[in-house]
């Protein structure tokens, strides 16, 4: 039973221009059982009536306005450097939660203080029993450094039929429902504000891990979660900051021998499917996916110090498939995180 004395925790929504959102999803927020919360929207600038929505309809909420639209990493950290609490849980405004969901995320990370991030299973709104695209049931990576995760591999999501419901270690949380210490979040100096929006919650559990920490996914939790709510799943500005900060990240968090050769493969196999993809009429991506080369380039060569590195170099990671998901995936035909993983040794 949650008492007063349990650790603090502040569920932090990112907002912008999400009224809507706000209206439909929040009251399953405010519902949370857990006693020692406090729920926290930071409005990153909107320029609708979020915030006069907020203070009208639900006036217990409290509100950090920032001064402009720092994207999802700096918003958070902007908003982060002035809340006090033991725990946060970084929420999407676009999901629905149930009343007990924070609980199983606190005892598991209390059980067990070398877990410093962790996620709920993610489930979708539209189809509450198919797992959805952001996270779905704890993230994984690839040796070559593409993400997936239980329950979803490329654009696949499975049907939810339990075969995930065993809490696990895993490389990555989704930043879609990510719940971490306070204290290691801020030693680590938080999300990396290069990135804007996507991936920068890939990058933070890699420099957890290789700080000491684990990563974990915690299924008695479960959100539901619309998806596509900041940039539809097909945008090209998505697309583009996607590849862009994988690239980023492989560069930032790999050993020196492994980059060397890998950054040079990856361009040419995303540059290979960029060329097949304009061949497919897809030309959009194509132009996505240059860009997003370019834009690591330039950050390369002179926006490097911008980034935050990781501080410690331990190797002992958890959620590292060893072989290519991508090949698996076209090549083998094996659209099921089960099926890939089969032969995976979890030790690199």
């Amino acid at each position: 039973m949650t008492t007063l004395s349990s650790p603090s925790v502040a569920i932090v929504i990112l907002n912008y221009n999400g009224k809507l959102l706000l209206q439909k999803f929040l009251p399953s927020v405010i519902q949370s059982t857990y006693v020692n919360k406090k729920i926290i929207v930071a409005d990153n600038a909107s320029t609708d009536d979020s915030v006069t929505y907020l203070k009208q309809q639900h006036p217990t909420i409290q509100i950090i306005t920032l001064s402009k639209n720092y994207g999802f990493s700096k918003g958070y950290n902007e908003a982060l450097k002035q809340i006090q609490a033991d725990y946060y849980i970084l929420l999407n405004s676009d999901i629905e939660v149930q009343p007990q969901w924070v609980e199983p995320l606190i005892q598991l990370m209390e059980k067990d203080n070398t877990i410093a991030a962790c996620q709920p299973k993610i489930l979708s709104y539209n189809q509450p029993n198919t797992f959805e695209y952001a996270g779905a049931c704890g993230g994984w990576i690839d040796k070559l450094g593409y993400p997936f995760a239980r329950g979803r591999v490329i654009n696949v999501c499975e049907e939810d039929k339990g075969q995930y419901d065993t809490t696990t270690t895993v490389f990555w949380a989704s930043g879609a429902a990510l719940c971490i210490r306070a204290a290691v979040y801020h030693q680590l100096g938080g999300l990396d504000e290069y990135f804007f929006a996507h991936q920068e919650e890939i990058d933070l559990c890699w420099r957890i891990q290789l700080a000491g920490y684990s990563v974990a996914c915690c299924p008695l939790s479960i959100v539901y979660h619309v998806g596509g709510g900041t940039m539809p799943y097909n945008d090209k500005r998505k697309a583009l900051l996607n590849h862009r900060n994988n690239l980023i990240m492989l560069y930032k968090n790999m050993p020196c021998i492994t980059k060397l050769w890998l950054i040079p493969f990856r361009i040419s196999l995303d540059g290979a499917y960029a060329i097949i993809s304009f061949f497919k009429g897809d030309s959009i991506y194509t132009a996505s996916v240059f860009k997003a080369h370019v834009g690591f380039l330039n950050w390369l060569f002179f926006h490097q110090q911008k980034s935050v590195f990781p501080k410690k170099r331990f190797r002992v990671y958890k959620g590292v498939f060893r072989g290519s998901m991508v090949w698996c995936f076209f090549i083998k035909k094996k659209k099921y995180f089960s099926e890939i993983v089969k032969e995976v040794s979890n030790d690199k």
